[in-house]
């Protein structure tokens, strides 16, 4: 995996329910997003980093999987000036499985959601779900 030396914001974002340990969620997220400033707020975590080597468990599982076509629905679809977003399922973050969700009631717990900020979005979205590694 050859990653790009782009620019790029990302943020993830989850609610924190009076029944999930903190802690526990703070993990799911550390699981999918390595090494990324993880912030707890009331009932609200908020990771960050400003660089894209947080991604690389994502993208292989997008490469190992080839669901590539579907991230790129997502990546488009979400596609607001130079941003775009999607949602990953929570529980499943925690035992260190990626899985997309459609829509963020896919996860009952509520979803996570990935938001990617960059003036270079396009070449972002063709670096993550590139069909050559």
């Amino acid at each position: 995996m050859k990653i790009p030396d782009l620019p790029c914001k990302i943020e993830a974002y989850c609610s924190i329910n009076p029944s999930e340990d903190p802690i526990k969620v703070k993990q799911s997220v550390s699981n999918i997003l390595v090494n990324t400033n993880i912030k707890i707020n009331g009932h609200l975590l908020k990771a960050t980093s400003d660089n894209l080597d947080v991604l690389s468990k994502i993208y292989e599982d997008i490469h190992a999987r080839k669901t590539q076509k579907t991230y790129k629905r997502h990546l488009t679809n979400n596609l607001v000036k130079d941003s775009t977003w999607f949602f990953l399922n929570k529980q499943a973050a925690f035992v260190n499985t990626v899985a997309l969700c459609d829509e963020s009631d896919e996860s009952p717990l509520g979803p996570i959601k990935i938001i990617l900020t960059s003036n270079n979005i396009e070449k972002i979205i063709d670096w993550i779900i590139s069909e050559n590694d």
